[in-house]
């Protein structure tokens, strides 16, 4: 089992042999909508092209808003085909491709201060 997250969004997947099944959160992925939010999930499998092709892959996502969930399980999803494989040339692809499908983004949003609307953003003031 791996583990990826991203903000608030926390992945796992777990890949083992079988007949080439993809479940986000125990539905195929033929019907993760938006379309793009699915190609995007999809990508570590398409550069993994026939290291994988009987291999079936499980992801749970949960917490975050969709793009998070999104970006967790492609990462999860990757991390996991390097570990199956132990193919040091496909982990180097994926850094090369997109480094965050490797390394975690531990960014957390900043929480707001006082005298602002925002974290940083501050009221204006005038000088006279």
């Amino acid at each position: 089992m791996i583990k990826s997250k991203k903000k608030r969004a926390i992945g796992r997947a777990v890949i083992k042999t079988g007949t080439g099944k993809i479940t986000l959160n125990k539905r195929k992925i033929e019907f993760v909508q938006p379309y793009y939010v699915k190609e995007m999930i999809l990508e570590p499998i398409k550069l993994a092209g026939d290291l994988i092709k009987e291999t079936d892959i499980k992801i749970n996502v949960k917490g975050g808003g969709f793009m998070g969930q999104a970006v967790t399980a492609r990462s999860a999803i990757a991390k996991a085909i390097v570990e199956y494989t132990n193919d040091k040339k496909l982990k180097e692809k994926y850094i090369k491709y997109d480094r965050l499908l490797m390394v975690d983004d531990h960014r957390r949003v900043e929480p707001k201060k006082p005298l602002g609307t925002k974290a940083r953003k501050k009221k204006q003031s005038s000088k006279r």
